[in-house]
């Protein structure tokens, strides 16, 4: 069979990874083990190259200066919403995100980060902490009896509880009164109908005539509906936003911080908007921190001595120890969780080695020159390409990282140490702070280390995110020892990578 491989058009074009079927390219095994196939590109081609994916030209530029070329580059040039409108828009609505204007976009980050106050924050790790501990008081893998003949209670399939667990919580905290007393009803369904059109295929196609494209666009509008039926009642009662709600039950949510809002050209966001994007925030926390929590949990599992060190980090902190031996927590605060120096680092590895995307894309709407710091060739990026970061890349880099593939926690216990200092440019401490037009931010794009992404569209609710994570892992920790005999392997197949089954963890009782 004669090879398919793409000659390059002009000499300054990148080259194409070999392939035999024209339009699949690349697809099957950058689906099957993306993170694999791009180290082996890098052996054979460099840090920049091209690869087919199902019709579409993607230039990748790896390693942290591949990072900083496209997630550091000019929007205009290198452009999100060319490349994810046409995905999340059937998701998230119409007139948010990627679908809004780039000011408009900036404008509803802003609106969003103010409802991600520390105020707000504050609030939110007593609800996540009652949250928990009610849910492993009532979901059933959690009910079995003591053994006799084991050493263990029970299992639980750890992506299972922690999904769960992940809504309820952002249910909760960011969704208010009225998403949370309806989760075990009708939203659930329309969630998870909405969740099925969010898929790699979708990615790719997102209006082929399927049946899981068809439920995406009925839970959509249902949905939508219903955070507006909820903003009328409020609306009606005088419950206007101020960003507390003394008559809410909690006080805190983000729907009334949204409420009010104004763009800088006066509008005030429209009912269908705010809408639209609470739907965002609920699809875009879940699966990142289910996926996250999930991980974490495995490997603190499968290193026993580290989930005891985090046990007694616990006590140390936040405990009381009776004369019967008995250990008595008190709640914790957003200043102490955020405070947990092997908490943080528990997270940061875990982070680290599984960040939430492995990908991210950019569409070119201009020929661009490929910075001299990534290639010694003159390679000219053509408009009409997409081009993708890989933070995972460079996050797993043997040529950076003693033992990349290890979940080692103690590597951020080095001050002069490569993660220190990887973090440290992810923090921009030495000041290089960007306002893109919804207040200041880390750039962070230099840095091998960027779990959360970087430049103007590094995600905002970061400090949500760890802090969720933070309150959830504690409350485990503080409850169960676990065990799993290895951790599982890596599924590339849904948007976020996520455990392989079997991923059930065994527990007992503290």
């Amino acid at each position: 069979m004669a090879s398919a491989q793409v000659i390059p058009r002009r000499a300054t074009d990148p080259p194409v990874v070999f392939h035999w079927v024209p339009f699949v390219g690349s697809a099957i095994p950058y689906g099957n083990d993306p993170v694999k196939f791009l180290f082996e590109c890098r052996e054979k081609y460099g840090n920049v190259f091209t690869m087919i994916l199902l019709g579409k030209r993607m230039t990748i530029a790896l390693g942290a200066k591949g990072n900083n070329f496209i997630l550091g580059g000019k929007s205009m040039v290198f452009n999100a919403a060319d490349a994810y409108q046409p995905f999340t828009t059937p998701v998230f609505g119409k007139d948010v995100v990627y679908d809004a204007p780039n000011d408009k976009f900036m404008d509803q980050k802003k609106f969003v980060k103010a409802g991600l106050s520390i105020t707000n924050l504050r609030a939110y790790v007593r609800m996540i902490e009652e949250e928990v501990a009610d849910y492993l008081a009532k979901d059933s893998a959690f009910q079995s009896s003591p053994s006799s003949t084991s050493k263990w209670d029970g299992q639980f399939d750890v992506l299972r509880a922690m999904q769960e667990i992940t809504i309820l919580t952002a249910a909760r905290t960011l969704q208010g009164k009225e998403v949370r007393d309806n989760l075990d009803k009708g939203y659930a369904a329309l969630y998870a109908d909405l969740d099925g059109g969010f898929t790699p295929i979708h990615m790719m196609f997102p209006y082929l005539p399927l049946e899981s494209s068809r439920k995406r666009d009925r839970a959509q509008k249902l949905m939508q509906k219903f955070y507006v039926d909820i903003i009328r009642k409020r609306t009606a009662s005088g419950e206007l936003g101020s960003g507390k709600q003394e008559n809410l039950e909690d006080g805190y949510d983000m729907l009334s911080t949204l409420l009010g809002q104004q763009y800088r050209d006066g509008q005030e966001l429209k009912e269908y908007e705010i809408a639209n994007l609470m739907i965002v925030m609920l699809m875009g926390g879940q699966h990142t921190s289910s996926g996250t929590s999930a991980w974490a949990l495995l490997h603190l599992a499968n290193n026993p001595d580290v989930a005891e060190a985090l046990y007694k980090e616990q006590v140390q902190h936040f405990g009381t120890v009776h004369a019967d031996g008995k250990v008595e927590f008190r709640s914790m605060t957003f200043e102490e969780v955020r405070a947990l120096p092997l908490m943080d680092r528990v997270l940061r590895e875990t982070l680290r080695i599984h960040p939430p995307f492995h990908c991210i894309l950019r569409y070119v709407r201009e020929d661009t020159a490929v910075s001299p710091e990534l290639t010694s060739e003159s390679y000219v990026v053509p408009k009409g390409h997409y081009v993708m970061a890989s933070p995972i890349i460079s996050q797993m880099d043997p040529l950076i990282w003693d033992s990349p593939e290890k979940w080692d926690p103690s590597r951020w216990t080095d001050p002069e140490g490569v993660a220190a200092e990887a973090y440290k440019v992810y923090l921009d401490e030495n000041g290089e702070k960007i306002d893109y037009g919804f207040g200041k931010v880390s750039k962070g794009s230099d840095s091998p280390y960027q779990p959360f992404g970087a430049g103007r569209h590094r995600c905002i609710g970061e400090q949500y995110a760890y802090m969720q994570l933070g309150t959830i892992l504690a409350v485990m920790v503080r409850n169960f020892e676990l065990w799993i005999d290895r951790v599982p392997e890596i599924d590339y197949h849904t948007m976020i990578a996520l455990p392989k089954e079997p991923r059930m963890i065994s527990y007992r009782r503290r």
